[in-house]
């Protein structure tokens, strides 16, 4: 399994220095958040708060680049937070984060301890390959409205996620969609590590190593594909 992965020169325009590290998995075992994986977020809590060392999250610069990005494509992202942003708020408040599945619990810690954005992609959900672009604003994107299933459209100019049957992931890694997520039942993953400068691209690579790690460590015999940093 190798998907093709590109960035438009739209998106390369909008936030020059843009870094994504891949990370391919097939053979995995999911299923319900373990106590393991329920340790590994709260470790990456506390890694958080010893990286932020009392600031806000907003205020670390590779969090501040992702605002400033987010604002280039016309959001506001106050209101729509990039996803390492949203975790980390989560992480620093009472309730903590959430458990989802184990998959889903690994990636978030290493998107929280490393405070960068990761998702996880169900890799046999995925039609062709995958393309960061910048929306027409024509393309769907399903989710679940008011406990229903939806479809929304992006906005004209919105930076998504698309594979060849629509949008995966909105206003660039704030919304997951419902068609490609990692469930209990998903054996195969591409995992998507992002970074915009100042942050470096070995620290990034380091990022997708740990969960490289961490997926072997869940399911062993798993055969895991680390594609080094791209810009």
């Amino acid at each position: 399994m190798t998907l093709e992965l590109t960035v438009s020169d739209e998106v390369r325009a909008l936030a020059p220095g843009f870094t994504h590290v891949a990370v391919e998995a097939t053979g995995l075992v999911n299923g319900s958040s373990t106590e393991a994986s329920s340790a590994l977020l709260d470790e990456a809590a506390g890694r958080l708060a010893d990286r932020l060392g009392g600031r806000a999250p907003h205020e670390d610069p590779h969090l501040a680049a992702w605002r400033a990005a987010y604002t280039a494509f016309g959001a506001k992202p106050s209101r729509t937070r990039n996803s390492a942003e949203a975790l980390a708020r989560r992480a620093l408040a009472e309730g903590g984060l959430p458990r989802i599945n184990a998959l889903v619990d690994l990636y978030n810690a290493i998107s929280v301890a490393h405070l960068i954005p990761v998702g996880g992609e169900d890799a046999d959900r995925i039609q062709g390959g995958m393309r960061l672009v910048r929306a027409t604003g024509e393309e769907e994107f399903a989710t679940v409205a008011a406990g229903e299933a939806a479809v929304e459209h992006p906005e004209p100019g919105e930076v998504v996620w698309r594979d060849g049957a629509g949008v995966t992931c909105r206003r660039w890694n704030w919304r997951q969609g419902v068609r490609t997520r990692l469930t209990e039942d998903s054996v195969s993953a591409l995992f998507l590590l992002e970074a915009l400068p100042p942050f470096e691209h070995s620290a990034l690579e380091a990022a997708g190593d740990e969960l490289a790690e961490l997926l072997a460590k869940f399911s062993p015999g798993a055969r895991i594909t680390v594609r080094p940093a791209v810009s």
